[in-house]
């Protein structure tokens, strides 16, 4: 029994760096250390909604899912088409959002400005025409609210349904309440305060979404060539199913995938239990501070 113990901790351990690596990338040790040890206040208190979802395994599902909501706007997917490198190095973008999350949601509150600067710098450099001929920057409040509202929307449904502890319906709301504090410091005008409130956004912007070839192409990429190897194809697989599952039905026509199926609650939901199961089971524990670990502490 020992051995077997032995055995299932390397394995723990070992998926656990390996996708932990591939997720925060190689700074990913040093800034996982200096998010969680640094001592200063926080934007967002230990028992936060913010924390509570940006912490759970289920944000895998909602990452995808995000991805594909975002796409639909024109505009946000040809600054994405012709300004970043998704296709050539898509773990270095997906590295860039989970480090982005990771120290506006734990970090101290000098650290996570520092990361809104960062971003706001690499916006001002962004801008250009959609294949249309309709210009756009990445600065505009416009454009930063859709990817904000489609995020939220995305990663707070995936919570609900994969979450360890799903939200009430008032910290559903003071969830998007605190991430207005990082739309407004990222550019976006008005932000969402609560969940109704969100959701009317998004159906707002439904007018100005469409699956463009850009979208669509984004979108085959991103659930049928994943950069994995062969032994995280088939969790992914789970995942990604979840994500597109997740979406409204007018999100998944517009790009060109199936409609809902009566048969998917028979395999896609447990399916994907499972893969957010492993995720959470693997990942190596968040670093704890001295004083905090100290039952003595006062």
């Amino acid at each position: 029994m020992g051995q077997w113990t032995a055995v299932v901790t390397g394995a723990r351990a070992r998926l656990g760096e390996a996708l932990f690596l591939r997720v925060a990338g190689p700074s990913g040790p040093a800034n996982r250390n200096r998010i969680h040890l640094t001592p200063g206040p926080r934007w967002f208190g230990p028992d936060h909604p913010v924390r509570r979802v940006h912490g759970d395994a289920a944000l895998f599902v909602g990452g995808i899912s995000a991805l594909l909501l975002q796409s639909l706007h024109p505009l946000a997917m040809a600054a994405v088409a012709q300004h970043s490198a998704y296709r050539e190095d898509p773990w270095g973008r997906l590295q860039s959002i989970s480090t982005f999350l990771a120290f506006t949601t734990f970090g101290t509150a000098d650290d996570a400005q520092g990361a809104v600067d960062r971003v706001i710098a690499v916006h001002r450099t962004i801008s250009g025409r959609a294949p249309g001929g309709e210009p756009y920057t990445a600065t505009d409040p416009a454009l930063l609210e859709w990817v904000h509202d489609a995020e939220l929307s995305c990663f707070l449904r995936s919570h609900q349904h994969y979450g360890a502890h799903p939200l009430s319906r008032p910290d559903q709301d003071a969830y998007v309440a605190g991430m207005a504090r990082v739309g407004l410091a990222l550019g976006v005008t008005d932000p969402p305060r609560t969940a109704a409130g969100l959701a009317a956004r998004i159906e707002a912007y439904r007018p100005q979404l469409r699956g463009t070839p850009e979208a669509r192409e984004a979108a085959q990429f991103i659930l049928r060539r994943p950069p994995l190897p062969w032994a995280l194809r088939l969790p992914y697989a789970a995942l990604a199913a979840r994500a597109v599952v997740l979406l409204p039905d007018w999100a998944r026509v517009e790009l060109g995938l199936h409609r809902r199926l009566p048969l998917e609650r028979w395999w896609v939901g447990p399916a994907a239990r499972a893969a957010v199961w492993l995720v959470r089971w693997s990942l190596p524990p968040t670093p704890v501070p001295a004083r905090a670990a100290d039952p003595s502490a006062p």
